[in-house]
């Protein structure tokens, strides 16, 4: 497998990816990209009635990921390592889920032009978790735009993700079930999930399914 440089993760809300992106970058003295959700002026309308605001809150998400995923161009490529807390393509996730119509069709028009200058991580880290882990998780950091979330949308939410990952073939991938590992507090967690990403015997698409601790 090819030597590991762009490392993006990913996964439902509440579920620790830009936490994990943060810790790792730090332990590579990597280029740390994280998407920047709070600058959405929409987000927070959009949680309060998806229905009305779905397409606006879409839009400025594409189209600021594409600018962000830009910017990982020729300067970049000789920097030793790249995270981000999320890629691209996990804009469809979205836009399948909130969109419909004529709004979903001009989506479908304008996503591949888009994505098809942008480059790809080299390893993608999907982080999955139950429903129970990402609800106290979300009430746990009490993001004021976060508390209209209900359990049932986190569910359609974690849904989404799981049927796309199921799919999904563009790069290397590593899924990870997090239920029961605590990568912030519990160093020998986060190194076990380090030795996993870096891991020279991986095959393309691997899942780890970490030993419950008692």
């Amino acid at each position: 497998m090819a030597e590991i440089k762009y490392i993006a993760i990913e996964g439902v809300i509440g579920v620790g990816k830009t936490t994990l992106a943060q810790k790792l970058s730090e332990k590579l003295n990597a280029n740390l990209i994280l998407e920047e959700f709070e600058s959405n002026p929409f987000l927070e309308k959009f949680y309060e009635n998806r229905k009305k605001f779905a397409f606006q809150t879409q839009m400025f998400f594409l189209f600021n990921r594409y600018k962000q995923n830009q910017e990982l161009g020729q300067e970049n490529l000789f920097l030793n390592y790249i995270v981000s807390d999320y890629i691209f393509e996990k804009d469809k996730i979205f836009a399948y889920l909130n969109l419909l119509g004529e709004e979903l069709k001009l989506y479908e028009t304008i996503f591949p032009v888009l994505q098809r200058s942008l480059r790809m991580p080299d390893l993608v880290v999907f982080l999955q978790s139950s429903i129970d882990r990402l609800m106290y998780n979300i009430k746990r950091r009490g993001r004021k735009i976060e508390r209209s979330l209900t359990r049932s949308y986190i569910t359609e939410l974690s849904e989404a993700y799981n049927n796309f990952f199921f799919k999904y073939n563009t790069t290397p991938l590593l899924i990870v079930n997090t239920t029961d590992m605590d990568f912030v507090n519990r160093d020998e967690d986060f190194e076990e999930l380090c030795k996993q990403i870096f891991r020279e015997d991986r095959g393309f698409i691997e899942y780890f399914n970490p030993e419950v601790k008692i």
